[in-house]
């Protein structure tokens, strides 16, 4: 890098830190406004938040590994919880909306009562906050020490870097983006993640454009792709035909095994602890206007994310395959093709748009995870009786934690796939608690604890204990699955069910559809506020429009027509029969409405 791409960056910084402190006076006047903005957040800033958070220096690493490692079919790994993300729109993001929650642990003490409600409460405020937390800034900041190791960033000013100064370097970024995500909480996050968001993305675009250009163009790519052998880097599903013209059969050579994409397709979405939503997206959720601000913002954000996004950063790792076929370390191709094809002030750009998506993750993440330590430890069992303004400042002083052991994360973590793999093995497990906690009045405390502390610890032995380790990643997200599942249905039933009073309190205030429950509607004469079927339908209808468009475009990105057509006609397909649900409506309650 020459002066002009230093400038560019210091610039960015520099509008990034005002901006957040700008928006500081917006954050200080209760917890509700630090860390939901007051519920006002509009659907175009709360969805591209939402993507933003999704969007980090270690994504684009991240799948460059995972293409150059596995293939496109390799993706399917984040691909697959958009399956979540849909059904997340129509059914879950008004109910998050109606709870008026801060954080998803405060939901446990409306949803369950009693002490084993709030050792629930307690307990997922200490795992989200901490490890599983503090690992995602970890390797966000293992991401960024990478680029600038692989960037060269500092002997670009002379200076000879070790590896401490390397991290010490990100800690540094950290530390500009704790003042402004501790100063100005939620708001300044979410208005800093939206042209962070869009500098992230014009970023990505322009190392696309550049390295497909120095290949000859897509055709080119595709056939240099083709040539490189061995895994079948170009297929989206492990299929392949048994002859010319014939059927399909599961595939030998793809990246991924048949099991290992069966367990994404068919459970990893579902099991998941981000099944219903996911801390960072919830917060944004319960930030929005109303209910219908809450469901377009999720969708804006699925838009972003699997239809936009996806593809320059596959594109930039297909052409890293074929640029460094030698490369060990495929994460790294990234930031080489950077140095070495973009010119004076494009890398400056690009460099620029690298730290804006690490620092759209990382204030985020700050932010999350301070919600859990201030609002659900401190504010719940420390200091109770604490007025708004001592939150606030515990707030900005749980921001100052979490980014110090971010950190030391960091000094441990040493590949971003494997992280993040970890990161998805130990939060695997209580999944479908999540859901049927919405819909089944059965569902109690004691369930959820032990799913949520069983998950967790499953993930982790199967991951890190050599002797129990599965290498095969879809074995071990079932294995994990089906012990939790064993565990928790048997905690379930070996204590009794939560009060008539804890359930008709928490079915007015949220008022959820489904059979599940009959003796609530029975007992509060409400009838519930959305149709669980309806719903339903119109998700899997939307997920054939998103999947069908995103697969779609990468068809006919990368010269495969038959692909792209199918695709298209699905897409299609899902869009018609979402336009003529949304015309219809769901069946109306009866008119004597204590008659269910």
């Amino acid at each position: 890098m020459i002066w002009i791409d230093w400038a560019i960056v210091v610039v960015y910084l520099v509008f990034s830190l005002g901006l957040g402190l700008y928006l500081g006076r917006r954050a200080s006047g209760s917890l509700v406004d630090f860390f939901v903005s007051g519920r006002s957040l509009p659907w175009w800033l709360a969805g591209t938040s939402m993507a933003a958070t999704t969007f980090s220096i270690d994504t684009p690493l991240y799948i460059a590994g995972v293409v150059g490692n596995r293939g496109i079919a390799g993706n399917w790994e984040w691909w697959s919880f958009g399956i979540a993300h849909v059904v997340m729109i129509y059914v879950f993001a008004r109910l998050w909306r109606r709870s008026e929650i801060i954080t998803d642990a405060e939901l446990t003490e409306l949803r369950y009562g009693g002490p084993m409600a709030a050792w629930l409460r307690g307990v997922k405020a200490f795992l989200f906050a901490v490890p599983i937390n503090c690992i995602g800034i970890g390797y966000a900041m293992l991401a960024m020490v990478k680029v600038i190791d692989a960037l060269q960033l500092w002997q670009s000013v002379g200076v000879e870097p070790g590896e401490s100064l390397k991290l010490l370097s990100v800690i540094g970024v950290s530390v500009l983006v704790l003042v402004y995500a501790g100063f100005s909480g939620l708001w300044g996050v979410v208005a800093t993640d939206f042209f962070q968001f869009f500098l992230a993305l014009l970023g990505a675009m322009i190392v696309a454009v550049v390295a497909v250009t120095n290949l000859g163009g897509m055709g080119s790519l595709v056939e240099q792709v083709k040539a490189v052998g061995g895994t079948d880097l170009l297929a989206f599903v492990p299929l392949e035909r048994a002859d010319e013209g014939g059927w399909y059969r599961w595939s030998e050579t793809a990246g991924i095994s048949v099991s290992t994409f069966l367990a994404y397709v068919t459970l990893q979405w579902w099991a998941f602890r981000r099944s219903d939503g996911g801390g960072e997206f919830i917060q944004r959720l319960a930030a929005a206007k109303d209910e219908a601000e809450a469901e377009k913002a999720a969708w804006f954000f699925n838009i972003l994310h699997y239809v936009i996004r996806t593809w320059p950063w596959v594109i930039v790792a297909l052409a890293a395959v074929v640029i460094y076929p030698n490369l060990d370390d495929r994460e790294l191709g990234y930031p080489m093709l950077m140095l070495d094809f973009l010119p004076p002030v494009l890398l400056g750009l690009v460099v620029a748009s690298l730290i804006a998506a690490f620092m759209s993750t990382v204030s985020t993440l700050i932010n999350w995870g301070a919600s859990y330590l201030t609002n659900d430890l401190y504010g719940r069992f420390l200091r109770p009786e604490a007025s708004q303004s001592e939150l606030v400042l515990a707030g900005r002083l749980a921001s100052v934690l979490v980014t110090a052991l971010g950190a030391v994360a960091a000094f441990y973590s040493q590949d971003v796939t494997t992280v993040f793999r970890l990161v998805i093995a130990i939060g695997t497990g209580p999944g479908l608690v999540l859901i049927l906690r919405w819909f089944w009045w059965r569902i109690n405390a004691a369930a959820e604890l032990a799913a949520m502390v069983a998950g967790f610890l499953v993930g982790l032995v199967t991951t890190v204990v050599p002797i129990l380790t599965i290498s095969d990643f879809g074995l071990r997200l079932l294995t994990t699955t089906l012990i939790t599942m064993v565990i928790w249905v048997t905690a379930m039933l070996a204590t009794p069910p939560e009060s008539d009073d804890t359930l008709d309190t928490f079915y007015t205030k949220v008022r959820p559809g489904g059979p599940g429950w009959e003796r609530q509607r029975q007992r509060t004469g409400l009838w519930p506020a959305q149709s669980l079927s309806y719903d339903l339908l119109k998700a899997l209808a939307a997920l054939l429009l998103l999947l069908g468009a995103m697969l779609g475009v990468g068809g006919f990105l990368l010269y495969q027509p038959l692909t792209g057509w199918v695709w298209l006609i699905v897409a299609v397909g899902g869009g018609w029969w979402l336009r003529r649900l949304g015309k219809s409506t769901p069946a109306s309650p009866p008119a004597n409405r204590n008659e269910f």
